[in-house]
């Protein structure tokens, strides 16, 4: 009989298995201390696994810039494959595949919009604490880039974000939502609480930079609305997220289309109002989304439930 090691396939021989989770953390955190934390290791120890991480690829992983860390051409190719290997390894010696929620001390990863964490943040960790009271979560932004979808699925135990952001996987809808006009409550254009759609055209608007609508597809349900009244948006201001919206609103004589949920929170500390409009109601639908591999993983499958009772909550206190 050959030796064990006779048989491992070439190169594999030499590598530390110990070495693969501090990849994992470093190439999904990008910063020595937060992946340590990630996973219980000091940043001494961080800092040792990072230098035999680079030594064995030869390649320097994690570079330093103005912002913090970036990785390196290499290290964005391996972080879907090393992200696979994790859950691949997972799955073979996690143990059995059951999960008790009242003694479970798991830490949840939710990738999750502005706006849905403004809606869903206090009622989704108030019922964790209840019915899973050992259990944590850690929120971080949806990934900007649509090549980074695949590779954040893999990694998170569930994605909070409009359907229309086109994730792979499975999704199922969590609530629904409509877009309202916001102005500066002193806005001149805003006579008895309305806009026309000469005003739409004519006033300065104020953007989200959301990813791209893939080609083919047809565009998102604002656009194609404005589109049908002939309303050429003249962008003045483009931000990152909805929440920003209404603060570059505040005060100024533009106009934004956002969340009504979310509009709701900040009139009266933004001085904002929301105008009537001829537009149709256009409705959004934020879903969770999760890869294909984590449809049976019981833990995520306790997660979702949770998630479906609080959209339950949600739609309930809308309906009183």
């Amino acid at each position: 009989m050959r030796p064990y090691d006779a048989a491992m396939p070439e190169g594999l021989r030499d590598i530390d298995a110990n070495l693969l989770l501090p990849l994992y953390a470093l190439l999904q955190e990008r910063n020595l201390t937060h992946a340590g934390d990630r996973i219980a290791l000091s940043q001494p120890a961080m800092s040792g696994a990072l230098v035999r991480l680079r030594k064995h690829f030869g390649d320097d992983l994690l570079v330093r810039t103005g912002h913090g860390f970036e990785l390196t051409p290499l290290a964005e190719r391996l972080s879907p494959l090393v992200a696979e290997a994790v859950e691949a390894a997972g799955t073979l010696l996690g143990g059995p595949r059951v999960f008790d929620p009242a003694t479970a001390s798991k830490r949840f990863t939710v990738g999750i919009s502005e706006y849905a964490m403004t809606v869903l943040s206090e009622p989704l960790t108030r019922l964790l604490r209840v019915q899973g009271p050992g259990c944590s979560v850690a929120f971080d932004a949806v990934a900007a880039s649509p090549r980074q979808y695949e590779q954040q699925l893999l990694s998170r135990d569930l994605i909070v974000a409009p359907l229309h952001f086109d994730l792979p996987g499975h999704s199922h809808p969590v609530f629904t939502d409509e877009l309202v006009c916001v102005v500066a409550r002193a806005n001149p254009r805003l006579r008895d609480g309305a806009l026309t759609l000469d005003d739409l055209k004519a006033m300065p608007h104020a953007v989200a930079e959301f990813p791209p609508v893939p080609a083919g597809h047809q565009p998102r349900p604002i656009e194609a609305e404005l589109r049908r009244n002939d309303v050429d948006r003249s962008v003045l201001v483009q931000v990152t997220n909805s929440l920003a919206l209404l603060y570059a609103v505040a005060g100024t004589g533009m106009c934004a289309f956002v969340p009504r949920r979310l509009a709701r929170r900040c009139l009266a500390m933004l001085g904002l109002a929301i105008a009537e409009t001829p537009l149709r109601p256009v409705r959004i639908t934020e879903a969770a989304h999760w890869h294909a591999r984590r449809s049976d993983d019981p833990a995520g499958v306790w997660l979702r439930q949770l998630l479906y009772d609080v959209a339950v909550e949600i739609e309930s206190q809308d309906d009183g």
